[in-house]
């Protein structure tokens, strides 16, 4: 019980002491986290390229379809999935490269549409992203566009209605500067409270009396005075700080 009971004292006395020396160092946490976030701020504002998203919708089943069953249900849910996979194949997007004359490949063109199927619904948003929000709506109007006249054509089905047009608000969708700063100045604070844990975990050195029964579990019997030289180097500062008042 004794052993217990020193182990359990002698850790509460450790966490004792790294949060004063977290409290000790909060003028250098403070400005960790400070630092941190305006250099998130900067890098949000000045160096990350704005991205804008334009949506277009298609509705899966044409005015011409009439749902009489589940089976009718069901069969516009598997084409809604059938239409994913075509919508962003190649031969609908270099088609709409073509037509828009646009400085794309296949690939990076593949990697700005973004497809959404709603739960329970046989809509199908298509979502591009581009650093022009003028270029994004173009993109959108024109897979659209493509996607519906290439389903057409291929499937031997009606083709899907386009019940929205993309849209260019002007607002950016990335970066959220907002957010961003809070990250980074959380991140500067964390950072800068794990270094100084650390930093007080991993010093031995011994500087106090307090430090030899701490760290070496010795009790001190007795200090040794300063040297001479010190003392009166100790003086003289003292009769300085006294002259300067």
């Amino acid at each position: 019980m004794d052993k217990q009971y020193e182990i359990d004292n002698e850790i509460e006395i450790d966490l004792k002491s790294l949060l004063l020396e977290l409290l000790a160092s909060w003028k250098i946490i403070f400005l960790a986290g400070v630092i941190a976030g305006g250099l998130a701020y900067a890098y949000s504002s000045f160096l990350v390229v704005p991205q804008y998203e334009s949506t277009s919708e298609l509705y899966v089943l044409s005015k011409s379809t009439s749902i009489t069953s589940l089976a009718d249900i069901q069969m516009g849910s598997s084409l809604t999935n059938d239409y994913i996979v075509i919508v962003k194949g190649r031969p609908v997007l270099d088609q709409v490269i073509a037509n828009l004359q646009l400085n794309e490949t296949y690939k990076s063109l593949y990697g700005k549409i973004s497809l959404e199927n709603p739960s329970n619904s046989r809509v199908l948003k298509i979502t591009v992203t581009d650093a022009d929000p003028n270029i994004a709506k173009a993109i959108a109007d024109e897979v659209a566009e493509v996607a519906s006249a290439y389903i057409a054509e291929k499937m031997e089905q009606d083709p899907p209605n386009i019940i929205q047009k993309g849209y260019a608000d002007g607002q950016p969708v990335s970066p959220n500067v907002i957010k961003n700063t809070v990250l980074g100045a959380m991140a500067g604070f964390v950072l800068s409270m794990a270094i100084i844990v650390l930093a007080n975990l991993f010093n031995d050195t011994i500087a106090t009396p307090e430090d030899v029964e701490k760290k070496i579990g010795l009790n001190v019997l007795g200090t040794l005075p300063l040297e001479e030289s010190e003392d009166d180097d100790y003086i003289q500062k003292k009769r300085r700080k006294k002259r300067r008042k």
